[in-house]
């Protein structure tokens, strides 16, 4: 169990028409200009765009791999620890923050891998 840094950008990669932007101490991921995540390599964390109901779910269940980075906007944004989640689980995540941020004809474009 658990995602390195290095398969989480891999996933990333997989999404359409994403736009990165490097930060000091983070990357920022975007979809036509609408922002979705954020990768921290030294704590080794991801920080997902969510919906309220589903970062409230997430960080209930499970507060040793999620917990709250923010709100805002109608959206809940987690913070994902990238060791102790499965690849097949974060990438279903990933999807729905990428897919909360994207037009709907790009959506309906690329669906679910």
């Amino acid at each position: 169990m658990g995602v390195s840094s290095g398969q989480f950008l891999r996933m990333v990669d997989k999404l359409a028409e994403v736009e990165r932007a490097q930060a000091r101490d983070y990357t920022s991921f975007s979809v036509c200009g609408r922002r979705f995540g954020y990768h921290w390599p030294r704590t080794r964390t991801a920080g997902l765009k969510q919906t309220l109901s589903e970062q409230l779910a997430l960080v209930s269940e499970r507060p040793d791999v999620f917990e709250v980075q923010f709100t805002a906007g109608g959206f809940g944004w987690v913070v994902v620890q990238l060791p102790k989640i499965e690849a097949g689980e974060l990438l279903e995540l990933l999807y729905e923050a990428w897919r909360l941020s994207a037009p709907e004809p790009l959506v309906e474009e690329h669906p679910f891998p």
